[in-house]
């Protein structure tokens, strides 16, 4: 049975250094993985402030951290694009840099990690997508698979970011089920403090006042699924516009003429990426939010939605139930005529308004997560002694 860790700590041992291997992190294009770093590493030193936190990462990442203030960031000479040389790093030079530094505990944060290691190594997995859904070439595909495979068996202790995750954890990975622990991700990023007025939002994206807007924060990659809301968008209003943002990925270019074929190319606003002030206004002249993905490791969007109050309509899969509870309005993702339906009933949703933000508020924070993860490194301490 997988461990579900609360905050409370049950352990005597506390670490007095951790290295943080952040060698996928590429600013601004890690998506999910660099908000866990950036969230969960400051809630780490809140929570063990006597312990040493080191992040080593790319050259890249830590020209990125150094400049928004962090500290104790070392570069290793490996980038996001350089694959072989930055996979190499994290087997071989993270644990060395680990142990170089003095470090009594590892952490890799983003799914990917050194296996047999002198010191206790504690693994995050966010998601096992490519494990089920092809995202990758197919060689590239075969490597990641090899790699967290090792990694995850070898690791002291596997932190899963939701229950759906750590049993595919030890169902596809055949970790023991003792040494997987549910730590739930905290809600994203919090709002941007000043958000675009509504009406630059508007001109900016090509809407106009009479529009009701169906927004979606995601990659264009198969698995987050935009293609359900395109066709779901021609059983829609007139009136209710799809607005699809993210970073660009050759996906985009089969919605793109999905949308033509179907005729509603000029209801949809492929916006890529937006700034967080830009975004945050999107948020707040949304009808409604959209998460269609055929699979997830836990559904920041989801939290980032109701946390905001807005209604959501998303697919019916167990994470987002997880996630999101009885709020959202659940569709079969493959089925675009379910989809509009739970769309429909999300844009007439007045309940999330007033219930997102507290059931957000009373179930995820980075705090809370970064006690949980403190419990495991002691007690991967404790038990290596």
């Amino acid at each position: 049975m997988i461990a579900r860790r609360s905050g409370a700590a049950r352990a005597v041992a506390t670490p007095r250094h951790v290295a943080l291997n952040a060698l996928w992190l590429d600013p601004g294009r890690s998506a999910g993985t660099e908000t866990y770093l950036r969230a969960l590493v400051p809630a780490l030193r809140r929570t063990l402030p006597n312990t040493r936190f080191s992040v080593v990462t790319t050259r890249r990442g830590a020209a990125g951290l150094i400049a928004d203030g962090w500290s104790d960031v070392h570069a290793v000479a490996a980038d996001e694009g350089q694959r072989a040389r930055r996979m190499l790093a994290e087997l071989v030079r993270f644990p060395r840099t680990g142990e170089q530094l003095g470090a009594d505990v590892l952490h890799s944060l983003a799914n990917t990690g050194p296996g047999a290691t002198r010191v206790p190594h504690v693994l995050t997995i966010h998601d096992l997508i490519p494990f089920r859904i092809h995202t990758l070439r197919r060689s590239s595909e075969a490597v990641l698979k090899r790699v967290v495979t090792r990694s995850a068996r070898h690791a002291a202790a596997v932190v899963a970011i939701s229950d759906a995750t750590g049993k595919d954890v030890v169902a596809t990975l055949g970790v023991d089920p003792e040494r997987v622990h549910t730590v739930h991700n905290g809600p994203g990023r919090p709002p941007h403090a000043q958000p675009a007025p509504a009406g630059v939002v508007r001109v900016r994206l090509g809407l106009s006042s009479a529009e009701r807007v169906v927004m979606l924060v995601a990659a264009f990659r198969r698995h987050k699924n935009q293609e359900v809301l395109v066709r779901a968008l021609a059983l829609l209003p007139e009136d209710v516009v799809l607005v699809l943002c993210g970073p660009e990925e050759p996906y985009l270019d089969e919605l793109r003429r999905l949308a033509l074929q179907l005729g509603v190319a000029a209801r949809v606003r492929f916006a890529g990426y937006q700034p967080d002030d830009v975004l945050e206004g999107l948020w707040g002249l949304a009808a409604c939010a959209a998460v269609p993905s055929l699979a997830e490791g836990f559904g920041v969007p989801v939290l980032e939605a109701l946390g905001r109050g807005v209604p959501l309509a998303c697919s019916d899969i167990a994470v987002l139930r997880e996630v999101g509870g009885d709020l959202p309005h659940l569709f079969a993702p493959h089925d675009p005529t379910a989809a509009a339906a739970a769309v429909t009933a999300a844009l007439a949703d007045r309940r999330t308004r007033d219930e997102g933000p507290a059931w957000v508020a009373g179930r995820f924070s980075w705090d809370a997560c970064a006690q949980g993860v403190a419990e495991v490194y002691k007690r991967v301490l404790c038990t290596s002694h």
